[in-house]
């Protein structure tokens, strides 16, 4: 990527930045930093914070290369919550690296508790979002555009292109929460059960048992 398109992507994050800190899902901080306890056994709406702080809790160097894409999705998510950047609790914000190999897909997924800014940093991508009243809104995004995807929406995003892709994803939550559709059907434990499925997609339970396999994690 050229210089120029580097400084406008990163004026376009600044930009995400500044207005998701008027569009907070979450509450607003009633201190200066509140680094998350994670090891805290304290039940509360986010993290009770710590007593030892340091500039590591606000750093995290992991979206600084390339992640493999060899899954069936051939597409890698990198999150970064509170759950990673303890500094984070309070603030309203996470974001993740999304890596899609050539035919890669961020399959059907929502997020309850965020809106969602997409910005393609290499290659392009085609995004869409369906809404409840089941329509679907859906774009080609290339290399230094974005593209929002309202909270709570079915979304997704696939690289129909012959070259690896790169996108950032910024959540107005520290913590989105993220529900991948297919996984939540087939997936979940205990199952949902097999004729529930069958009948919901018109398709035969022996077709439900292989979705289930291909779908199961891997222990």
């Amino acid at each position: 990527m050229a210089t120029t398109d580097y400084i406008s992507v990163v004026g376009m994050i600044m930009m995400v930045i500044f207005f998701s800190s008027y569009v907070w899902a979450d509450p607003d901080m009633l201190q200066d930093v509140c680094v998350a306890n994670l090891a805290s056994d304290i039940t509360m709406n986010g993290f009770a914070c710590k007593r030892d702080v340091s500039a590591h809790d606000f750093f995290f160097a992991g979206l600084a290369n390339p992640r493999s894409t060899d899954n069936i999705y051939n597409a890698t998510v990198t999150q970064v919550t509170v759950r990673n950047v303890t500094g984070l609790n309070t603030m309203g914000l996470s974001m993740s690296r999304i890596d899609f190999a050539p035919g890669g897909l961020n399959p059907p997924h929502f997020h309850p508790r965020a809106s969602e800014i997409f910005i393609v940093i290499e290659g392009k991508l085609d995004v869409a979002f369906i809404t409840t009243d089941y329509k679907l809104y859906s774009k080609s995004v290339k290399s230094g555009e974005l593209f929002v995807f309202p909270r709570s929406l079915m979304h997704y995003q696939i690289n129909n292109g012959k070259v690896p892709a790169l996108a950032l994803a910024v959540f107005n939550s520290q913590s989105p929460g993220i529900q991948r559709v297919a996984t939540a059907l087939f997936a979940s434990s205990p199952s949902v059960p097999n004729h529930v499925l069958a009948k919901t997609f018109g398709i035969e339970i022996d077709e439900v048992k292989k979705i289930k396999s291909r779908l199961a994690p891997k222990i």
